[in-house]
C-alpha cells in the first residue's frame, strides 16, 4: 500500500516535471528498481504513466490552442519509425546492461539541460533540412523507445531547431511522446516487461501532474523545473552507475 501511495505522488510530480520541461522518468525510472522491478520490467512499466500523463496533457494543450497539428503529425513518422526499433533492442538486454545504459544516457542528458540547446540552436530554412529533420526524430524515436527518460529534452531541441517556441514545443513535445509511448508499449507487453499494479497507481498520478504541467507551461515557462530535474538526473545518476 505504502509502494502505491509513494507511486502516486512521485507520478504527480514526474509528470508535472514531464510536462513542464522533461527528465521526470529520471525518478521514476530508479524508484520502480527501489522497489523491486527488475531494470526492463521498470523501462515497461514507467511507459504506461507516461502514456496517461500525455493524453491529459494533450487535452489541455488543444483546448488552449496551443497545439500545432500538422507539424506534430509530420516530424511522427521518423519518430514512430526509430521507437519501434528501439523498443526492440530494450526488451533484448539485460537488466543489468540497461541499469548502466540508464546511467549513462542520464548523464549525457545532464550535460544537454546544463548546456540548453533550446536557447541556441535554430535553421530558418525548413526545406533545406526537411531530410536532416527526419533523421534528428528519427534517432530521438530510437532513444525515446529505447530508455524514454530525459526524451522529452531531446524533442525540445529539435522543436526548437525548427523554429517553434517553448509553448508550442512542449505541446508538440507531449504529443510525440504519446505517440512515441504506443508505438514502443506493445513491445514490452508482449515481452511481459510490465507491472500493471505499479503502472497504473503511477500512471494516476502522472494524470494529474500532467494536466497542472501544461496548464504551468502555458502560463509560466520552464526554467526553473529544468533547473531541478538537472540536479535529480545527477544525483540519481550517480546511484545507478555505482550499484552493484
Amino acid at each position: 500500500m505504502f509502494k502505491m501511495g509513494a507511486l502516486f505522488l512521485v507520478g504527480t510530480l514526474t509528470g508535472f516535471i514531464n510536462v513542464l520541461g522533461g527528465g521526470g522518468s529520471f525518478l521514476t525510472l530508479p524508484l520502480l528498481i527501489f522497489f523491486g522491478l527488475p531494470a526492463t520490467v521498470a523501462n515497461g512499466t514507467n511507459r504506461i504513466g507516461i502514456l496517461l500523463q500525455n493524453i491529459s496533457a494533450i487535452i489541455k494543450y488543444i483546448s488552449a490552442g496551443h497545439f500545432p497539428v500538422k507539424f506534430a503529425l509530420l516530424i511522427s513518422i521518423p519518430v514512430v519509425i526509430g521507437s519501434i526499433t528501439g523498443a526492440k533492442v530494450a526488451v533484448m538486454i539485460s537488466d543489468k546492461s540497461f541499469t548502466k545504459y540508464l546511467a549513462i544516457f542520464m548523464f549525457a542528458i545532464t550535460i544537454l539541460t546544463i548546456f540548453n540547446p533550446t536557447k541556441t540552436i535554430k535553421i530558418q530554412n525548413r526545406y533545406l533540412y526537411s531530410i536532416l529533420s527526419f533523421i534528428i526524430f528519427f534517432v530521438i524515436g530510437l532513444y525515446g523507445g529505447f530508455i524514454q527518460a530525459g526524451v522529452g529534452f531531446l524533442l525540445l531541441a529539435g522543436t526548437t531547431l525548427l523554429g517553434y517556441d517553448l509553448v508550442k514545443g512542449n505541446a508538440v513535445k507531449v504529443f510525440i511522446v504519446f505517440i512515441l509511448t504506443v508505438a514502443a508499449l506493445p513491445v514490452f507487453i508482449i515481452s511481459g516487461k510490465i507491472d500493471y499494479i505499479m503502472g497504473i497507481s503511477l500512471g494516476l498520478g502522472n494524470i494529474l501532474g500532467g494536466i497542472i504541467g501544461a496548464s504551468f507551461s502555458i502560463n509560466k515557462g520552464a526554467k526553473f523545473i529544468r533547473n531541478f530535474v538537472t540536479v535529480s538526473i545527477i544525483f540519481f545518476s550517480i546511484i545507478l552507475l555505482f550499484s552493484k
